[in-house]
């Protein structure tokens, strides 16, 4: 196999962060539109990630917040954002680089992003898509996420198994 000296992937998830990047940049400065909500889930032990020691021993290993109704002072820069939330009733400032995050969805629109967290990340792609819904009826939706599974479900859930190759040949009309 040839090398990939361009680094497609490394430029593919920087793109695909920039767009959160972008989204967070707004929300900061407009508020949250219509009904759009975020769940952001982290790696809670990357650098740079700042939490209190009550939150780290509560979420060791990755952390899922969500920006909705009760949240304040949120500030991105080029390499993180920073946000207020309130776990129990206590007032918390979080500190969450990009390379930190794992995934980033907007329940609203059925919009996700995956990502391999940076610091574990292999030599391979390092933003992954997540599998389409089918039917699919347009190429964004190589990029959404599929609905949260019930929680009464028979069989419990499957880890992924790596990400899943999407023709966009699939979603062009014939």
């Amino acid at each position: 196999m040839a090398t990939d000296h361009i680094r497609y992937d490394v430029l593919a998830r920087d793109a695909l962060r920039g767009v959160l990047r972008r989204v967070l940049t707004d929300a900061a400065e407009h508020g949250l539109p219509g009904e759009h909500h975020f769940f952001i889930t982290f790696v809670s032990t990357a650098e740079g990630v700042k939490l209190s020691p009550r939150l780290l021993a509560q979420y060791p290993e990755e952390m899922t917040v969500i920006l909705q109704h009760q949240f304040w002072d949120l500030t991105v820069s080029e390499d993180r954002f920073e946000v207020g939330l309130s776990f129990g009733g206590i007032p918390e400032r979080l500190v969450v680089p990009f390379h930190s995050i794992k995934s980033f969805y907007d329940p609203s629109v059925q919009f996700g992003l995956t990502f391999e967290a940076a610091d574990t990340a292999p030599e391979t792609p390092a933003a992954k898509l997540p599998a389409a819904p089918a039917p699919a009826p347009s190429p964004v939706a190589a990029l959404t996420a599929p609905e949260p599974a019930d929680e009464d479900q028979s069989e419990p859930a499957k880890p992924s198994e790596g990400a899943e190759v999407v023709r966009l040949d699939r979603f062009r009309k014939k």
